[in-house]
């Protein structure tokens, strides 16, 4: 797994539909600046099968210092929220639930959403370096 940068997506998008690489970013640029517009209105972005983008508001709070300990008041902020959509939640699914055995999961919720296995997290491998 390694990370995709936009000019990997557009090198990528061009290669496959055969627009020019310089169309495809203006494109691609233009979507990106779009959706922070619409979020920024505070509209949601709903992509069928893909997912939902919105506004969440955090609420104040108070945090602490981790070094002096003291009370630090945090103000209120917006950030994006984003729920997975069905496509998107099946590829990313490792045992890629057909239909059938999708309807015999255990549903966790009142809005009938099936309770999905949670894969530990593997240890991050640490670099061994000499201390001299």
């Amino acid at each position: 797994m390694g990370t995709v940068t936009k000019k990997n997506l557009i090198d990528h998008v061009s290669n496959l539909t055969g627009h020019k690489r310089h169309d495809v970013k203006d494109v691609i640029q233009t979507f990106l600046e779009q959706m922070i517009e619409e979020l920024g209105h505070g509209n949601r972005l709903e992509f069928r099968d893909f997912g939902v983008f919105e506004i969440k508001r955090r609420a104040p709070r108070v945090a602490q210092n981790p070094r002096t300990l003291q009370p630090v008041a945090v103000p209120p902020k917006n950030t994006v929220k984003f729920k997975v959509g069905r496509l998107m939640k099946e590829r990313l699914d490792d045992t890629h639930v057909s239909g059938s055995a999708a309807r015999e999961m255990s549903v966790n919720g009142t809005d009938g959403s099936a309770a999905l296995a949670i894969r530990p997290v593997r240890p991050r491998r640490v670099r061994e370096t000499a201390l001299e």
